[in-house]
C-alpha cells in the first residue's frame, strides 16, 4: 500500500509582530535578528486564541483540499508542545469541534519534529489497514511559554498551525523512505522549566542541528538508491536560516527549491514544517510528481525525516 498527503491546510493568527515591535520590549534589533536568524516578523495568537483553536482552522483547510469528510477520519494525531490544557488533548478538542466522531485522538509530543512523527505514525496506521484516513497536525502557540526577557529565544518563536489529510494514494506516489530519532541526553539543552517557558542553550542546539538535518535529509535519499540531484524540492522545519542553508547545500539544491517561511512566519515549532508544507503547495512550487523531502528536529532531542514523492 502506498501512503500519502492527499490534503494540506495551514493557519496563521492575524497579528504581525515585528523585529522593529521587539526593540521596544527587550535589548535586541533588527539587523541582529535578520542576520542570525532570517526572522523579519512572526505572527502571535491573541489571548482568546489557543492552540486547539489554531489547530481546527488548519484542519478544515486540509479536509477541504483533500475533499474529505470529517466523519470519514479515522485518527486525529495533533503534535503540540502547547497543548490549550495538561488534558484533554489537543487532538479531542479538535475531533469534537470537526464533528469527526469516528475518529480516535491523541497528542503527540516530540516538539519541533513532532509533525513528522505523526505523519510516520499514521503511516503505519494505514499501511496495516486499521485505518484509512488519518489527519495529522502540528500546532503551537508558542507565545504562551516564551521569556519576554530571554533576547536568544523569545525573538525566535511564533503562533500556527498546519495539517495533512494522510491516506492510500497511487503506486508511486507518497512516502517512499522516512528515518525517526531522539537522544535523551540532549534534552537538557532544549526544554521547559518549572515556571512553564521555554529555555534554550543556542550553540549547543545549533551545532546538533547543523550536523542532524543535512544527514538526515541525505539518509532517506540513500535509502531509496536515489542521489541528491533527484530531489526537487526540500521543506526543512524554519529554526535558523543558516541551519536550513546547511541541508539545502548539502544536497546541493539552490534556495527556490527550498520552502522557506522563517522570514515572516519565525519558528512555529510542530507547525512549522506542514505550514511551509501547506503554502508551498498553495503557491504551485510543489508539482505533481515531485520528489520532495520534510525534515525537522526539536527538543528531546528529537528528529525526522520524510522522502516522498508528490501526489494523490
Amino acid at each position: 500500500m502506498n501512503v500519502g498527503i492527499l490534503g494540506t491546510g495551514h493557519y496563521l493568527p492575524t497579528r504581525v509582530v515585528t523585529n522593529k515591535d521587539l526593540e521596544k520590549i527587550v535589548d535586541t534589533n533588527d539587523e541582529w535578528i535578520r542576520t542570525r536568524t532570517g526572522i523579519e516578523e512572526r505572527r502571535l495568537a491573541e489571548d482568546d486564541i489557543d492552540t486547539s483553536d489554531m489547530a481546527y482552522h488548519a484542519a478544515l483547510g486540509a479536509l477541504e483540499e483533500a475533499a474529505i469528510d470529517a466523519a470519514d477520519i479515522d485518527l486525529i494525531l495533533v503534535a503540540t508542545v502547547t497543548a490549550d490544557t495538561p488534558f484533554p488533548s489537543v487532538a479531542c478538542m479538535v475531533q469534537e469541534r470537526l464533528g469527526a466522531m469516528n475518529a480516535a485522538a491523541m497528542d503527540i509530543g516530540a516538539a519541533c519534529a513532532g509533525f513528522m512523527y505523526g505523519l510516520i505514525t499514521a503511516k503505519q496506521f494505514i499501511e496495516t489497514k486499521a485505518y484509512k484516513n488519518v489527519l495529522v497536525i502540528g500546532a503551537d502557540k508558542l507565545s504562551k511559554i516564551i521569556n519576554w526577557e530571554d533576547r536568544s529565544t523569545c525573538v525566535l518563536l511564533g503562533d500556527g498551525a498546519g495539517a495533512a489529510v494522510v491516506g492510500e494514494v497511487t503506486e508511486g506516489k507518497g512516502i517512499l523512505s522516512f528515518e525517526l530519532g531522539a537522544n535523551g541526553s540532549g534534552g537538557k539543552d532544549l526544554y521547559q522549566n518549572e515556571n512553564d517557558q521555554l529555555v534554550m542553550n543556542g550553540r549547543e542546539v545549533f551545532k546538533f542541528a547543523v550536523r542532524q538535518m543535512p544527514e538526515s535529509t541525505v539518509n532517506v535519499i540513500k535509502q531509496l538508491g536515489y542521489s541528491k540531484e533527484d530531489v526537487d524540492y526540500l521543506v526543512p522545519h524554519q529554526a535558523n536560516i543558516r541551519i536550513m542553508d546547511a541541508a539545502r547545500e548539502r544536497l546541493g539544491i539552490s534556495s527556490d527549491k527550498m520552502a522557506a517561511t522563517i522570514r515572516k512566519y519565525g519558528n512555529n515549532s510542530a507547525a512549522s514544517i506542514p505550514m511551509a508544507l501547506s503554502e508551498s503547495v498553495k503557491e504551485g512550487k510543489i508539482k505533481d510528481n515531485d520528489l520532495i523531502v520534510l525534515v525537522g528536529f526539536g527538543g528531546g532531542l528529537t528528529w525526522g525525516a520524510v522522502a516522498m514523492r508528490w501526489g494523490k
